[in-house]
């Protein structure tokens, strides 16, 4: 069924993540051709007689390129500092992986089989991870970096040989021993044999200096790493065990980092199957567009000190596979004073005990606009920052739709939740004291949270709402002392669920931070009651009725597109440069309702 020529979709609606395509050959002064059998020795000057994907990396220079014929390169730990072309020949397929095949086994009582095994990853948690806390949940054993692959199943790790089951592995690294409770005949099993595909470092490789430009990649997979498939370097060089957060280290000029490797590009690239994170990305002008990051540990996409950052037509997915407690987890992650970064039309899915897009820790200025979350913990996270538009998205079976934790200036407009709430909150967290020391301090302070803005956006509930829609609170300890409330303004929202049978068990449509009260905070169960105490807040907010198939086009198949124009009135619109982001046209803004132009 063809959309009416009025709905423009928003989000675009695709292709997102690789599109598959022959590449032409790049128009640079050397290309170095590489095969998985490729010949050390040999020049690779031409697509017959290739060379090693490892020579080639030792050879080239700024502006070379490498073009990687199909197949399976189980290789790793390879590093390079100048900034060039990898990319796929015409449409073959190739693909890094970081493991090797296990053939080797011996069977031992009982449904185990072992194996020696000479690479292994053993690691530990960060220093901040509270043991106490989450041990019960997440063993230690969950923290080595290590991965085991049956038939291309990920297995999960066990503390013993007693716990094993046909989904487990365990490592005995006092002997080196790799231990499954699955019969290896006539199957493939992968162990981890690298814990890196590619680092781009800073420091001199190869007998070069770096020349600061930051790799293109395109049509490339890389999967089944131990610890991280790419990272890219600032002026430091990090393990496995350092905090990948620390540079820069307190409040610092943007002119003063992110500047030794600029300009990296992933395009048409699929990371998969890392056990911890895809990629650590340091450097201004980092761009990842139509890539598929799927299946991480603790994060996919990890961007650390760095500006003017492009995410676009991506498929983030399915993060936190091992389920990692206490560790703050999110499929994309912005973090550490990371200006500028626009997340544009992507689709970031099925990650329910992780969040999804979360800005942590000193950012300014970011744009959140025309991507489709669901089913994560908070789909939008926004934290100790300052200053966010968010538009054009749709929040979908949330935890969280938006959460705005201790920060400035996030502007929200003309989003779409369904069954996905939006929060706003300040607590007492600041740089006395705090837990990870200097993180606060780079946002702002406790008396300076405010400035939100909340307007247009359409929330609908499948069910009689079982929690507000809206919640604005602060904690206790605040009441009284903060001048500002939180919200700027807030207008033209529309509140969509269905009829409540049942009176005594009726929910809060709003909750709000008040001047009196328990906890200075006060819940409304209607938005006319709200009204007569807050006037100045959503006056032309309208409740209604209704359901997901009341209101959109086809619910079921993700089509949230209205069925029908819905009562819509607001004195707050979405300010120009924002329409342009979103990219709909200037007569719209007056007449639509969340995320979708009508």
């Amino acid at each position: 069924m063809a959309l009416p020529k009025s709905v423009q979709a928003q989000p675009a609606g695709g292709p997102y993540g690789p599109i598959d395509q022959a590449y032409s050959l790049p128009q640079v002064a050397t290309i170095y051709f590489v095969a998985p059998q490729g010949d050390a020795k040999a020049r690779g000057e031409s697509a017959d007689k290739p060379t090693t994907l490892a020579s080639a990396i030792a050879r080239v220079v700024s502006g070379d390129a490498i073009v990687l014929r199909g197949g399976v390169y189980r290789t790793g730990n390879l590093v390079l500092n100048q900034g060039i072309t990898l990319q796929a020949y015409a449409d073959e397929k190739p693909i890094l992986k970081g493991t090797k095949v296990a053939s080797q086994w011996k069977k031992l009582e009982g449904d185990v089989w072992q194996t020696q095994w000479s690479t292994l990853f053993p690691s530990k948690p960060m220093y901040w991870w509270r043991r106490e806390r989450h041990e019960a949940q997440t063993p230690l054993h969950r923290f080595n970096n290590d991965m085991v692959f049956i038939d291309g199943k990920f297995l999960q790790s066990a503390g013993s040989i007693d716990e094993l089951s046909a989904d487990t592995y365990f490592i005995n690294y006092d002997n080196n021993t790799v231990h499954i409770g699955t019969n290896p005949e006539g199957r493939v099993v992968e162990i981890t044999a690298h814990d890196q595909a590619l680092l781009r470092t800073s420091k001199e490789v190869h007998g070069k200096t770096t020349d600061k430009m930051g790799p293109k990649i395109r049509g490339i997979t890389f999967t089944q790493y131990a610890w991280t498939a790419l990272a890219i370097e600032g002026k430091r060089h990090f393990t496995h065990l350092d905090e990948p957060v620390d540079e820069p280290v307190g409040v610092a000029d943007p002119s003063t980092y992110g500047k030794e490797v600029v300009g990296t590009l992933l395009e048409n690239v699929t990371i998969s199957y890392c056990s911890r994170v895809a990629g650590y990305f340091r450097g201004d002008g980092l761009i990842i567009r139509n890539s598929l990051i799927s299946d991480t540990s603790t994060e996919g996409i990890y961007i650390i000190g760095s500006s003017n950052v492009l995410l676009e037509r991506n498929i983030v997915q399915r993060n936190d596979i091992e389920r990692i407690t206490g560790y703050f987890v999110s499929a994309v992650k912005i973090i550490n004073q990371t200006h500028n970064v626009v997340v544009r039309d992507n689709l970031i899915l099925d990650n329910p005990s992780s969040h999804g897009v979360w800005y942590d820790v000193g950012n300014r200025n970011g744009v959140f606009v025309n991507n489709y979350v669901e089913n994560a913990q908070a789909g939008f996270f926004f934290e100790i920052s300052r200053g966010v538009k968010v538009a054009g998205n749709v929040f979908v079976d949330n935890d969280k739709g938006s959460w705005i934790l201790n920060s400035a200036d996030a502007e929200l407009y003309n989003n779409t939740y369904i069954n996905s709430p939006a929060h706003f909150k300040r607590d007492l967290r600041s740089a006395s004291g705090d837990h990870f020391a200097w993180h606060p301090a780079t946002g702002p302070d406790v008396d300076e949270r405010y400035g939100h803005v909340f307007a247009n956006n359409l929330m609908v509930a499948s069910k009689p709402n079982e929690r507000p829609f809206v919640s604005v609170n602060q904690h206790s300890e605040l009441c009284g002392k903060l001048k500002r409330g939180a919200i700027k303004a807030m207008d033209g929202n529309v509140y969509v669920q269905p009829h409540n049978d049942y009176g005594s068990s009726q929910v809060a449509l709003l909750r709000w931070t008040t001047a009196n009260g328990d906890d200075c905070s006060a819940t409304f169960a209607s938005l006319d009651d709200f009204k007569q105490q807050f006037s100045d807040y959503d006056s032309n907010g309208y409740s209604l009725v209704g359901n997901p198939r009341s209101v959109f086009l086809a619910p079921d198949l993700r089509r949230y597109q209205l069925i029908k124009a819905l009562p819509f009135k607001s004195t707050v619109l979405m300010p120009e440069s924002l329409r342009k982001s979103v990219g709909w046209k200037r007569n719209r803004v007056k007449k639509t309702l969340g995320a979708y132009p009508f």
